[in-house]
C-alpha cells in the first residue's frame, strides 16, 4: 500500500464495480474510510465478469462473478480496498484477503415494484378475474422457488421470469407494461433514493432474504490497513451475517442455489431461519434455530457454529438433494 496508514499521504484506491448502485454503496463506505483513516479516498472503477454477461447467473456459475476481478486488483496491489455487496461474496476468502469491516446491515428485505402501485396479493387479484397470468421478474432462483411456493399454496397463477441487468432496467419492465412486477433488494432501492417505487416490503415469512443481503462487505490485503478498516465493524450485523454464511457454506451453495436465510438479535440471543427449496416451488424446507451469543470476540465464532447446526438439520431432512446438488 502506497503512503502512510493514516493521516495524510496519497488517497487510499477504493476498488468498486460501475453499476450506479455499487458506486453510491462505495461512496458511503468511502466518506467512512476518510474519517477513519484521516486520508482521501479515491473510487477505482473494475468491471467484473458478471457486469459484462448477459447469461443468468445460474449458467455462469453465480457466486464471484461479481467480485474476482476486484480481489484480482486487491492481490495485484492495483487497489487498497474494495466494497461488495455481501451477499454477492463467496463463502470462501482467498488466501491473503481480510473481511476488514461489515457495517451496519440496511433493510434486508425484499421489494416489490408492481404495475398500478399494488401489493402482491391485489395483484393477484386483479388479474386473476381476466384469466390473466402475473408475471413477475426477478434473477433469483431463492426469490422464485419462494414466490412459486406461495403462488402454489394460494392457488395464484403466477409466472416467474428470469431477467438481468440493472435497477432502471428491471423496474423498466414494469414500467412498459413487459412484466406484472419485479423483486428487488429493499437496500438497494433505498441506497439509490428509489424507495418511493416500492409497492410493498416482502415479509421475510414470505419471502426469506438471501445471505448477507442488505450488509456490505470491505476487504483488503493489508492486515495494517484492515485493523484500522476495524473502525467501521457492527459487531451484531458481522455476527448475523456469520451465521447466515456459515450455513450456506455449510450446504456448499451459492447464489444460484435456492437458498435463504436470515439472522435477527433477539436480545442477546441470535435467531436463524433457513431455507432450501426448488426453483417451482414444490418443495420448501423452513427451520430454525435460537443460540445466546456472548457479546465478546467470540460471538461471531459462536454463531459460525449455529449456522452449521441448522444446516446439518436441513441437510438431514434432504436439503442437498432439492438443490439439485450433493452437499458434502
Amino acid at each position: 500500500m502506497n503512503g502512510q496508514l493514516t493521516g495524510g499521504g496519497q488517497p487510499l484506491r477504493l476498488g468498486t464495480r460501475r453499476s450506479a448502485l455499487a458506486m453510491t454503496q462505495s461512496g458511503m463506505v468511502a466518506r467512512e474510510v476518510e474519517r477513519v483513516t484521516g486520508r482521501p479516498v479515491e473510487l477505482v472503477e473494475i468491471t467484473t465478469y458478471g457486469d459484462t454477461s448477459r447469461e443468468a447467473l445460474a449458467q455462469i456459475g453465480g457466486t464471484g462473478v461479481f467480485v474476482s476481478a476486484l480481489r484480482d486488483a486487491l492481490l495485484e496491489g492495483r487497489i487498497d480496498l474494495a466494497v461488495h455487496s455481501l451477499k454477492d461474496l463467496p463463502t470462501a476468502a482467498p488466501e491473503g484477503l481480510f473481511l476488514a469491516a461489515v457495517p451496519a446491515r440496511e433493510d434486508s428485505r425484499d421489494a416489490l415494484v408492481a404495475r398500478d402501485g399494488l401489493a402482491l396479493t391485489e395483484l393477484v387479484e386483479k388479474l386473476a378475474g381476466s384469466g390473466h397470468t402475473v408475471r413477475i421478474g426477478t434473477g433469483s432462483p431463492r426469490r422464485m422457488a419462494q414466490l412459486n411456493a406461495w403462488a402454489r399454496e394460494l392457488g395464484a397463477s403466477v409466472e416467474t421470469v428470469a431477467i438481468r441487468g440493472n435497477v432502471d432496467t428491471r423496474i423498466t419492465k414494469v414500467t412498459s407494461g413487459e412484466l406484472d412486477a419485479v423483486v428487488l433488494a429493499t437496500a438497494g432501492l433505498n441506497r439509490l433514493g428509489r424507495s418511493a417505487e416500492i409497492t410493498e416490503h416482502l415479509d421475510p415469512g414470505l419471502m426469506l432474504p438471501a445471505p448477507g443481503q442488505g450488509a456490505l462487505a470491505v476487504e483488503c490485503a493489508d492486515p495494517a490497513l484492515a485493523a484500522v478498516l476495524r473502525g467501521l465493524d457492527h459487531t451484531p450485523t458481522r455476527a448475523a451475517v456469520a451465521a447466515e454464511r456459515a450455513l450456506l457454506a455449510r450446504l456448499e451453495a451459492g447464489c444460484s442455489a435456492p437458498v435463504a436465510a436470515l439472522a435477527t438479535w433477539q436480545g442477546t440471543e441470535l435467531r436463524l431461519e433457513g431455507v432450501v427449496g426448488t426453483v417451482d416451488g414444490a418443495t420448501l424446507l423452513k427451520m430454525t434455530a435460537n443460540g445466546p451469543l456472548t457479546p465478546d470476540e467470540t460471538a461471531e465464532r459462536q454463531a459460525v457454529a449455529l449456522g452449521h447446526a441448522l444446516a446439518e438439520r436441513l441437510l438431514e431432512a434432504g436439503a442437498a438433494n432439492l438443490m439439485g446438488e450433493r452437499a458434502r
